[in-house]
């Protein structure tokens, strides 16, 4: 068995991994990477890169579909070609990874290794069965994989997670969508834009990640205007029959429904990739589930010389995260025993959907007592009514004490691009009327900010007011 000596090993080189690398030789230490399966990171082979391109394909057909309000008529059907539209979407996203293939190869041999790793202590890994490396400290950067019942596995091939769809060479005639999270949304919308037979449920009343019910209602209005999509729905049943699926479903309070698709396809979810690890072998406290206990500030595992970034840490599965996950674990790994909290940027969520769903600073479950909220409602709005992109709602948060903004959770035309002027806004803690000193063009979709903006504002005075009344009432009855 070939042996390795480093100061650092990393686990994993997608997104968090690459960066933990990075950061690892920019300290000055050594580090050695380790993987097992493709080169390329899950965003660029099965996330969000063949997610958008598929979405721009089925975004055109959209277009054409419904520009009659405009008084623009497509004479005739509109022929979609599914194997056009795959090709396109694999070749794109194979150059993709191809620019993740050109950073991996221009890392040198002698910190590359293959395989998959387990650890035989907190300093000892094992990779398959032909490389021990011994490692002062690792980062953990193995990602997550999607979630699929044992029950389902009977389904063989007619099953499928999010990362089969991108190896499709044809679009299939039917879909049944189980999940309406970032991921269910995203492929089921676009899909059903392609021509796709899609039924869409999910087993909770959640949709898209939004936890403001204000803003939830809306966009599920809007979704359920286009498409087939259920909440508090479960399958009771699957079967294979052929090459379909059998799939017996009920909603809540309504009749079973036994209907026939091409495919299942499962969105429910994805867990971190931990099994493997053999964490047990460490000084990790490991929870029922084999997840491992950490710091989320420093992302080490206790004590141990052990860090944790990216997606398999479970906190927020999105790219740029992994990717300061990646930079915070690998500094602290390279520094170890001096670790430090690592400096976090506002948080911000996008789903890239129609309309599409975002959050910026907190969300709306993790709002403090006093909070003032100031909301616009699109079907109004000037430029979204003039797009016919007019749905959703925008809500922003305030802090009561000082009028700074919070956080917004929104879904509406273009919240991608509202919901960094928002995550800016609250690292850099402006307030509300601070904000509404900038500059807002005419005819724009940020003019329905400005309008969420000033309801907050009137909100804050409303309070501030009522506070001051309050204190009068005290004095008078003193």
């Amino acid at each position: 068995m070939k042996q390795l000596k480093t100061d650092v090993a990393i686990i994993g080189a997608g997104t968090a991994g690459l960066s933990a690398y990075r950061a690892v030789k920019a300290s000055g230490a050594n580090a050695i990477l380790i993987e097992g399966g493709p080169y390329g990171t899950t965003c660029a082979r099965v996330g969000c890169m063949p997610s958008k391109l598929l979405i721009a394909a089925a975004d055109m057909a959209h277009a054409a579909a419904s520009a009659a309000p405009f008084g623009i008529h497509v004479d005739g059907r509109i022929r979609i070609d599914g194997v056009q539209v795959m090709e396109r979407v694999k070749r794109e996203r194979d150059r993709f990874v191809g620019f993740v293939l050109e950073s991996v190869d221009g890392i040198a041999g002698s910190d590359k290794v293959r395989g998959y790793a387990r650890y035989v202590s907190d300093t000892v890994l094992r990779v398959d069965d032909h490389t021990e490396i011994q490692a002062a400290r690792s980062v953990i950067a193995t990602g997550s994989s999607p979630v699929v019942e044992a029950s389902y596995r009977a389904l063989g091939d007619r099953v499928i997670v999010n990362d089969d769809v991108f190896a499709w060479d044809d679009l299939p005639g039917s879909v049944m969508v189980a999940g309406a999270g970032v991921i269910g949304l995203e492929l089921g919308q676009a899909l059903a834009r392609l021509g796709v037979r899609v039924r869409q449920i999910n087993r909770s009343a959640s949709l898209g990640g939004l936890s403001d019910p204000a803003v939830r209602a809306s966009a599920l209005a809007a979704f359920q205007a286009e498409l087939d999509l259920h909440l508090e729905t479960r399958i009771i049943d699957a079967r294979r029959v052929g090459d379909q699926v059998e799939i017996r479903y009920q909603t809540i309070g309504q009749q079973e429904i036994v209907e026939r698709f091409d495919y299942l396809l499962v969105a429910a979810g994805r867990r971190p990739n931990i099994d493997m690890l053999d964490l047990q072998n460490t000084s990790a406290v490991l929870d029922g589930k084999g997840m491992p206990e950490y710091d989320p500030a420093t992302l080490q595992l206790g004590r141990a010389p052990i860090f944790i970034a990216g997606d398999v840490n479970g906190v927020l599965p999105v790219l740029h995260e992994a990717a300061d996950d990646g930079r915070i674990a690998g500094q602290n790994a390279a520094l170890y025993p001096e670790v430090a909290p690592g400096k976090r940027r506002a948080p911000m969520a996008v789903v890239f959907s129609d309309p599409q769903l975002a959050q910026a600073g907190l969300r709306f479950k993790d709002l403090p007592h006093r909070v003032a909220i100031g909301e616009v409602d699109f079907a109004d709005q000037g430029r979204s009514r003039v797009m016919l992109k007019n749905h959703g709602k925008l809500r922003v948060y305030a802090s009561q004490d000082d009028g700074r903004l919070l956080g917004a959770e929104m879904a509406g035309p273009g919240m991608e691009h509202i919901a960094h002027l928002l995550a800016w806004a609250v690292q850099q803690k402006l307030t509300i009327g601070a904000m509404l000193e900038m500059p807002f063009y005419h005819p724009v979709v940020e003019e329905g900010l400005r309008t969420a903006l000033r309801h907050a504002a009137e909100e804050l005075a409303a309070a501030r007011l009522a506070s001051v009344l309050d204190a009068e009432k005290i004095v008078n009855s003193a």
